[in-house]
């Protein structure tokens, strides 16, 4: 949507463009923190955010890289975009694994009283 909307110069475009961009933002950033810090503990959840940050920045210079790559030895950017769609795939199965810690609160009314 970004193209279109400073191709056409469009304003409206520009700023759907800019809501959508915002609510992703608040739809990873704000759980990946509380993701960290559930099961890292919260005194050690801010080294561990900012590994998951750089990391996701290394990955995402691999990742437009290798898209580059791909490009200069396929003339098409299609499997760089299936690809990307894979390993997205990939990383929403490996958030279904982690498990939540039991709480206090739920362990103890896990006891059915009669």
């Amino acid at each position: 949507m970004l193209p279109f909307a400073l191709s056409e110069g469009s304003y409206v475009l520009l700023i759907i463009f800019s809501v959508f961009y915002g609510l992703d933002w608040i739809a990873t950033v704000p759980p990946t923190v509380g993701i960290s810090r559930q099961v890292f503990g919260v005194e050690k959840s801010g080294v561990v955010y900012g590994w998951i940050f750089a990391s996701h920045q290394m990955g995402a210079a691999v990742a437009a890289f290798g898209g580059g790559v791909i490009f200069n030895l396929l003339d098409s950017y299609t499997w760089a975009f299936l690809l990307a769609g894979i390993f997205c795939g990939m990383a929403s199965l490996f958030v279904m694994i982690i498990r939540k810690p039991m709480s206090q609160e739920m362990s103890e009314g896990s006891s059915l009283k009669v």
